[in-house]
């Protein structure tokens, strides 16, 4: 069962242009590393094609210098940094946590914990579904993109998936094109949102975040509300 004091970090960019996205990652992440040092992860998207680095430890033992190099350019990354709450310590229970479906790609950075994971992981493998990993991440994703399949965009599959989920959580999720922020209905977990002076915006557990990346607070995510940043 989980405390109230266990908390990962979640951070998000969206940029107007091709930029180097990883390093905001980085310093953003870094910036939360009080959230979560049990692992961490950095997913890019470079005109729809996702280049990720995850595994156990910290930030800076994580990412070098070169690994951050090796990202390419992109106009949207999502990162984390891990807590244990529910499953193991183990490298495939690092976020975000990527998905490949029918209709694209997705990758989901996940704070909190469901309080109905159980009933949904048991639907979903009667239906199926093989999981990967023993984190309540995985049973959103699945849940996401089971609504993707039948909705007409992302933010409608995200509104669909928040009706079934219940418990306390915060989400930064991407797909090929769009960087969405979700939380919780009854805000359980922090997020909020800022803007950088060349029209970037970023999204991250604390405003402590923002700061480090040199952007400006616009406003926290409201509990139950979805923003989407894209065209």
């Amino acid at each position: 069962m989980a405390n109230l004091h266990e908390e990962c970090g979640v951070f998000g960019v969206y940029s107007p242009k091709p930029g180097p996205v990883a390093d905001l990652a980085y310093y953003g992440l870094y910036a939360l590393q009080h959230r979560g040092q049990e692992s961490c992860g950095i997913v890019v998207n470079d005109d729809g094609v996702f280049a990720s680095r995850k595994d156990i430890g910290l930030v800076n033992e994580v990412f070098s210098r070169d690994d951050l190099m090796k990202f390419p350019q992109g106009r949207m990354a999502v990162a984390h940094a891990r807590y244990g709450t529910t499953g193991g310590n183990s490298r495939a229970n690092c976020q975000p946590i990527e998905v490949n479906h029918q209709k694209g790609k997705m990758a989901l950075a996940h704070n909190g914990n469901l309080s109905n994971a159980y009933e949904m992981r048991s639907e979903l493998e009667l239906g199926g579904a093989i999981f990967h990993t023993t984190s309540d991440t995985e049973v959103i994703s699945y849940i996401i993109t089971k609504e993707r399949l039948t909705s007409g965009s992302i933010e409608e599959a995200v509104n669909r998936a928040m009706g079934k989920l219940k418990g306390a959580y915060s989400l930064v999720i991407m797909s090929p094109s769009k960087l969405i922020a979700a939380r919780d209905e009854h805000g359980f977990r922090p997020l909020c949102y800022g803007r950088l002076p060349d029209g970037s915006y970023v999204v991250a557990s604390e405003t402590c975040a923002l700061d480090a990346v040199g952007a400006t607070f616009e406003a926290d995510v409201r509990p139950g509300e979805i923003i989407v940043f894209g065209e």
